[in-house]
């Protein structure tokens, strides 16, 4: 801003280039500036007045013009901080990435399309070529990584899914939910399964179903064990696939008593639409409501005998007490009695089955080491089942009474409480693992008009690296989780990695280790 107002100036700038001897002087005087100033001001007022001639915008105008500038400016400025760089290494990586997510080409040819304003768009062909070279490269850093993860599964759900017709190996470790097994075979045979879980020299037990190959293949892998005298390895019946074979037989019930209620109410409408002869409708009635009555005691009872072998297959009673080997066989025995008959034949055979509780074993074994002392494990273990329990207020008041108790019987007893609570929670009743990742299979196949082993390695790769989004295990990728020590957690960092380098890294970490 200038010191002296606008007129100022302009009396300036008339004293010189119009006044006589003295104005200036005077002038200057009357301003309150020197006599060079006066002068200065007469020049730039000339100035002034000649660039007001010039043809082309005005002031106003270039102003207004600067304002639109400046806000296009900003516009664009703003709109650079979602520009997305898009060239040839990140469309591979993109591609690759979009892939093992479990999008087809097409899909990701239709993505790109989009990003790129359709200009450049690479064709299927190159984008299989991309994904086939990174998909080789997976199977390579997976080898490595294999070979140091493996070992550490100590817990395995295996299980076979079918890709036309071809069976696929698959294991899952279920408290990580890593991906350590899933490899194509030309059978499921004892000797193939027999070979794919020999390098799980760790592995303590084995949950599945009741697969004929894989169940020959995990006897004959115990066997290698004992012949060497390794690690015993114990097998166990899935809780989840039991109750999948009871559902259909409770459903047939069920449906059986439903057309036979249909009936019943059928013949009600009868009678109320005969005025002639009442007797035989009604005595027809009373039959068919009779058969219902029938019908709904029986289901009754087959279903109360299901929940009763269910509840053998919990960890605690009923009574909240844990569960062992000798109750949870008599209430099995004592509910397949009633569960009679061909229809309930399979699921009467996985329940007497011993390796359908081997989980129990396992569990009071391992709760045995924790703990030796009986009444403090005991102890511990009640704690460990009301902090689990409802957030009531009767909850909240047994769990600090039950605290109480354990402090009484031992010092130590919040260290054991430790162990005990980490084997209270690493039990393993199902392979749900397994199904879980199974699905995701499915439907990365039907995406897919074939899903080869260096898709399966990619797919398993990215599956293993990349970190929960929510749940117990958020924030961590199944590898973190399982305890591999990886040089870069990041899916396509990893898959960049030479093999040869990779192996001596994490050789390295293990040695630190």
């Amino acid at each position: 801003m200038p010191r002296l107002p606008i007129l100022s100036w302009i009396g300036n700038a008339a004293a010189v280039l119009f006044g006589k001897r003295g104005d200036v002087s005077r002038q200057a005087h009357d301003a309150g500036c020197s006599r060079q100033t006066a002068y200065q001001h007469a020049d730039r007022v000339q100035q002034a007045v000649a660039d007001s001639q010039l043809p082309g915008p005005s002031r106003v105008d270039l102003l207004e013009e600067n304002r639109k500038l400046k806000e296009r400016l900003a516009q664009l400025e703003q709109r650079l901080l979602y520009v997305v760089v898009l060239d040839r290494d990140k469309q591979q990586q993109l591609t690759v990435t979009t892939s093992a997510m479990g999008l087809s080409l097409g899909q990701i040819r239709d993505v790109l399309a989009l990003l790129l304003d359709g200009r450049n768009v690479p064709g299927r062909a190159t984008l299989g070529r991309w994904l086939r070279r990174q998909a080789q490269q997976a199977g390579q850093v997976l080898q490595v990584l294999d070979e140091h993860s493996r070992p550490l599964a100590k817990d395995l759900c295996p299980d076979e899914i079918f890709f036309h017709r071809q069976p696929v190996l698959v294991g899952v470790e279920p408290h990580s939910m890593a991906l350590l097994l899933c490899q194509r075979a030309k059978d499921r045979t004892g000797d193939t399964w027999r070979q794919a879980l020999a390098p799980f020299t760790a592995l303590e037990l084995a949950v599945c179903d009741q697969g004929t190959g894989l169940q020959a293949g995990l006897k004959a892998v115990a066997e290698d064990r004992r012949q060497t005298k390794g690690k015993p390895l114990e097998i166990g019946l899935d809780v989840f696939h039991i109750e999948h074979e009871a559902r259909p037989v409770l459903g047939r019930w069920w449906r059986q008593l439903e057309a036979c209620w249909e009936r019943a109410e059928a013949a009600d409408r009868k009678v109320a639409a005969t005025r002639d002869d009442l007797r035989g409708p009604v005595s027809r009635a009373r039959a068919a409501w009779q058969d219902v009555r029938w019908e709904w005691s029986f289901y009754e009872r087959q279903e109360g005998a299901w929940k009763r072998a269910k509840a053998a297959l919990e960890l605690f009673r009923p009574d909240g007490r844990l569960n062992d080997r000798a109750w949870a066989e008599a209430e099995i025995e004592a509910a397949c009695k009633t569960l009679a008959g061909p229809v309930w034949k399979k699921v009467r055979g996985l329940l007497r089955d011993d390796r359908t509780l081997t989980f129990l074993d396992r569990l009071q074994r391992r709760l045995a080491e924790a703990e030796p002392r009986a009444e403090l494990r005991e102890a511990l273990v009640g704690l460990w089942r009301w902090e689990r329990g409802p957030r009531t207020g009767a909850v909240v008041a047994a769990a600090v009474v039950q605290r109480v108790v354990c402090s009484k019987l031992a010092q130590d007893w919040e260290a054991s409480y430790g162990r005990v609570a980490a084997v209270l929670a690493s039990v393993v009743r199902a392979s749900s693992a397994v199904e879980c990742v199974n699905s995701v299979l499915r439907m990365q196949q039907a995406r897919h008009r074939g899903l080869g082993q260096e898709l399966l390695d990619l797919k398993r790769l990215y599956w293993n690296t990349r970190a929960f989004r929510w749940g117990k295990r958020k924030g961590k990728s199944p590898y973190q989780l399982l305890g591999v020590t990886l040089p870069n957690d990041d899916f396509w960092q990893l898959l960049q990695t030479d093999p040869q380098k990779l192996k001596q890294l994490l050789s390295t970490s293990r040695v630190a280790a």
